[in-house]
């Protein structure tokens, strides 16, 4: 008895162990960046580093507004969010409701492997397959918002359809049955009853999405122009905030240095409005339901 008490206490110490380390790690990042992001905000303007739209740091003087690239974001992960959820979501209620059991040997390893995937060779397909096809079919140079979206809303789709497919087998047999009983067909039952039951996941599955496509660098780099501007098509280059720290990194100093970890901390807030934002959806809904 004594043994098994030792045994269970030890293991508690190693989970809260581990736990306490996630949050460190967490906490250790917030304040690397707050304490080195927020000084440089003070030094440049809050406003004019948000919301000035030129980014110069070698000119003298200086400009370091991010607004473009902050736009830019937006319409890539947008972009992104409209290919790739409902692709997801609707391959996660096939795989868990409707495919049959030999092609689900194929098509589920194959969804994972796509997680396996580095980011570089999602860059590098986009490279030698759709920015040609963007420039051959639709114009500009092929290294656009488009190609950008079209990359991302792949690179998301493992994350959205493993979680989502998780979240569609965890329901409870009996609401599907209960649908049945009801005189619903098998696809009234599962779109109006077991995957409104199981959206607190599928929402989650889509906000890891989401924080996949927001901090995506590698393939963007690559794929998106890397133009500092607002796109106003499809087919116009463009840079993200992800994109601009690894482009500008490795050589920069001082303010310049201090700017990009700013970036970095406005893209960490933005993250963290999309997961409070998520959650306070999530939250009313439960309520009214």
């Amino acid at each position: 008895m004594r043994l098994n008490r030792f045994r269970e206490k030890a293991m508690q110490g190693v989970f809260f162990l581990t736990a306490v380390t996630s949050i460190a790690a967490v906490v250790i990042i917030c304040i690397f960046l707050f304490c080195n992001g927020v000084p440089a905000m003070a030094e440049i303007g809050f406003f004019d580093f948000v919301g000035g739209q030129k980014w110069a740091p070698t000119n003298v003087p200086a400009s370091y507004g991010i607004f473009d690239m902050i736009i830019a974001s937006i319409y890539v992960t947008a972009g992104a969010i409209i290919i790739g959820v409902p692709i997801g979501i609707l391959t996660a209620v096939f795989l868990a409701r409707f495919c049959p059991a030999p092609l689900y040997k194929v098509l589920k390893p194959a969804t994972e492997l796509l997680a396996g995937i580095p980011s570089i060779v999602y860059g590098f397909f986009g490279l030698m397959v759709v920015v040609p096809f963007i420039r051959d079919n639709f114009g500009g140079n092929g290294s656009s918002w488009l190609a950008a979206s079209i990359v991302l809303g792949v690179m998301i789709l493992p994350t959205i359809i493993g979680v989502s497919e998780s979240a569609i087998k965890a329901v409870p047999e009996s609401y599907y049955e209960g649908a049945l009983a009801l005189g619903a067909t098998k696809e009234r039952s599962v779109f109006k009853t077991i995957l409104p039951a199981s959206k607190s996941g599928v929402l989650a599955g889509v906000v890891l999405g989401i924080g996949r496509a927001l901090g995506e660098t590698m393939a963007v780099v690559l794929i998106a122009g890397n133009q500092v501007q607002i796109p106003h098509s499809v087919t116009d280059g463009l840079r993200t905030l992800t994109a601009n720290i690894v482009l500008e990194m490795g050589y920069s100093t001082g303010l310049h240095r201090q700017a990009l970890i700013a970036t970095g901390v406005v893209l960490f807030v933005f993250v963290l409005l999309i997961t409070l934002s998520m959650q306070a959806i999530k939250s009313r809904s439960e309520k009214r339901g």
